[in-house]
C-alpha cells in the first residue's frame, strides 16, 4: 500500500496553488517543521481564496468588463477547482485514516 506523506502533499498542493497565482514559491528547508494545522488551514485559506478570486473574476466578465479575457476567466476557473478538488482528496484521506486508527484494537 502507498504511504502518503500529508506534509509533502500539502506543500504540493501549496506549490500548486502559489503557480497558478503567479506568485513566487517558496519551498522550505527540509529540516523546518510546521504544524500541521497551520499548514493544513493555510492550504485551505489559499484554496478558498483562488475560488473567490475566480469567482469575483467571472462576475466581472459577466457584468462586462472589457479589461477580463474570457480565456482568463476560464484558466483561473479550472486552477480554482483543481485546486478545490486536490484538497478534497486530501479530507477523504485524512478522515479515512482517522477510521483506521479509531477502528483499530487495543
Amino acid at each position: 500500500m502507498n504511504e502518503i506523506n500529508v506534509d509533502q502533499l500539502l506543500l504540493q498542493m501549496r506549490t500548486m496553488a502559489e503557480k497558478a497565482q503567479g506568485l513566487n514559491v517558496s519551498v522550505p528547508a527540509t529540516g523546518e517543521t510546521s504544524d500541521f494545522s497551520t499548514l493544513l488551514k493555510s492550504s485551505i485559506d489559499k484554496v478558498n481564496d483562488m475560488q473567490m478570486q475566480a469567482g469575483d473574476m467571472a462576475k466581472r466578465f459577466d457584468a462586462g468588463d472589457e479589461t477580463i479575457a474570457l480565456s482568463d476567466v476560464m484558466i483561473n476557473l479550472q486552477s480554482a477547482s483543481v485546486s478545490f478538488q486536490a484538497m478534497l482528496q486530501v479530507r477523504n484521506r485524512l478522515v479515512s485514516a482517522y477510521q483506521d486508527i479509531m477502528n483499530m484494537s487495543i
